[in-house]
């Protein structure tokens, strides 16, 4: 039936791409079919039914991991079977056709999930090393879950890779620690160092709280890399590392059963031997461990290991959130209303003693708030001062209120009438107020008389009767403008002095 309609979907126009996904299937596959004649493929199918295959033995195990996990790769059963049955003498593209058979017999369609890579381009030995960091959760082998935090490292021109693992989130000894570890792995240092996300560092995949802080620039002095900080989700510009977390997810940890860190971390390292720097690169057409020795000349020489006592005790960083907290071990912390500032970095450091956490704004700075330390998960913990709205801009809108009306008595009575009425919006009403008065002060006294004879109670409704006031005194003022001009050319006659005279006498 696939066979069919392949060639149906051919005569419709589709490219072999859109065939292959239209039917879940490879590409290779398509054109595969499509070079096949009918007879050719019915002798193909009878071939397949009469001859044993190299994997028949390993069967129900193949078919049992594509049940469990139908969006296993073939790359990744091609993996499972090199680490659970030390197969050697079987090539890759046969597990992939021996999978793709599998499905089609069995009906397990593969699970995929698209994503777009951009290309980036190549550059000399030496030069560059990418650094991302990513979270999945696993299967335990006592029955639970367990969540992992993976930092990877990947040499830009080899795509040699070094990955480490652990079991908490992500600090900044964490990353120096890792990066050394590296560097060592490596056999050297390259000139420049891509990290994930600009401004801080901040890792959004591993719960925002990874910043590039002063322990790590102090760090970044030590070794003398240049630091190359580029925007989130950006492709372009680390798409390399990108891929390596995805291979290392997909590949290595998806389905894997986790017991503890060390285990986990050590058969890591046999993956990348066996798996992630010994096949093929799919776009330098090169296995990384041969082409990294080439590369290893020209890294710059990694002399000793970096002293981490040298770290302050507030290296641990974190976001200030919008809504004013920050996210610490599972946490959230209330910080003083105002803290996160927008357009700002809204950075806090984090210094822990056994039972409390203190948050301060710079390094050595003085804590601006000070939480005992939550046992639990998930939960919100707040000082009920920092939920005080700070009373500093109402006492200046109210002052400089008193100070427009020129008149303490009424300025009082207006505050409070609009307290009142709108006590969780008096700063509003009060900027309505100013700015009224400050737009139209002849008027905005009188107003205030008039708003109280209405027994009126919002600051809208004063805005309107001053300017409505001020409307009128225009109109006034427009009428006498025009009763000026009509009479500004107009002269009184001019008279012979004798007619008064005569008109005294009774004369004609």
């Amino acid at each position: 039936m696939i066979y069919q309609e392949v060639h149906r979907l051919k005569k419709m126009g589709f490219s072999n791409s859109k065939i292959a996904k239209k039917l879940q299937i490879s590409r290779n596959r398509v054109i595969d079919y499509l070079n096949m004649s009918p007879d050719a493929f019915a002798d193909f199918i009878a071939s397949l039914q009469n001859r044993t295959k190299k994997l028949d033995p390993y069967h129900g195990v193949i078919l049992t991991w594509l049940k469990d996990h139908p969006d296993a790769t073939s790359a990744q059963i091609y993996d499972w079977l090199q680490d659970k049955f030390d197969i050697q003498s079987v090539a890759e593209n046969t597990v992939r056709n021996y999978v793709n058979h599998l499905r089609e017999h069995h009906h397990i369609p593969k699970e995929t999930v698209s994503r777009v890579y951009g290309a980036v381009d190549e550059l000399p030995p030496g030069k560059q090393m990418q650094v991302d960091f990513g979270e999945l959760t696993v299967d335990t082998s006592s029955g639970g879950r367990q969540k992992l935090y993976v930092a990877g490292f990947i040499l830009s021109h080899s795509r040699f890779k070094y990955v480490e693992w652990l079991d908490r989130p992500l600090r900044t000894d964490d990353l120096i620690r890792m990066q050394d570890n590296a560097f060592h792995y490596f056999g050297g240092m390259t000139e420049e160092i891509v990290y994930d996300q600009d401004r801080l560092l901040t890792v959004s995949e591993n719960a925002g709280d990874l910043n590039l802080t002063e322990a790590f620039t102090q760090y970044q002095r030590f070794r003398r890399f240049k630091v190359e900080l580029c925007r989130k989700s950006d492709p372009e510009s680390k798409g390399k590392v990108e891929q390596v977390i995805k291979y290392v997810k997909n590949n290595f940890a998806k389905h894997r059963i986790f017991d503890n860190l060390d285990a986990w971390q050590q058969s890591a390292l046999k993956w990348l031997k066996r798996t992630g720097n010994h096949k093929v690169h799919h776009n330098i057409k090169k296995r990384p461990f041969e082409v990294h020795a080439l590369e290893k000349p020209h890294l710059q020489t990694v002399s000793g290991n970096y002293v981490l006592t040298h770290i302050s005790p507030t290296n641990i960083t974190r976001k200030i959130h919008k809504d004013n907290v920050i996210r610490f071990e599972g946490n959230r912390y209330s910080v003083p209303l105002g803290t996160f500032q927008s357009g700002s970095a809204n950075v806090a450091y984090v210094s822990v003693t056994d039972t409390h956490l203190k948050i301060a704004l710079q390094p050595e700075g003085q804590p601006i708030a000070r939480h005992r330390l939550s046992e639990s998960k998930g939960q919100i913990i707040t000082d009920a001062s920092h939920r005080q709205r700070s009373q500093t801009k109402r006492a200046q809108l109210t002052a400089a209120v008193c100070e427009a009306l020129a008149d303490t008595e009424l300025s009082a009575w207006l505050v409070d009438t609009l307290q009142n009425q709108y006590p969780r919006h008096l700063v509003d009403q009060l900027r309505i107020v100013l700015s009224t008065a400050e737009k139209y002060p002849a008027h905005i006294h009188a107003a205030v008389n008039e708003f109280k004879r209405l027994g009126l109670a919002s600051a809208n409704d004063l805005r309107d009767i001053t300017v409505s006031l001020d409307i009128q005194a225009g109109r006034q003022r427009s009428q006498q403008t025009v009763i000026n001009e009509k009479y500004r050319d107009m002269t009184a006659p001019e008279r012979q002095p004798d007619i008064y005279l005569k008109v005294l006498q009774g004369g004609q």
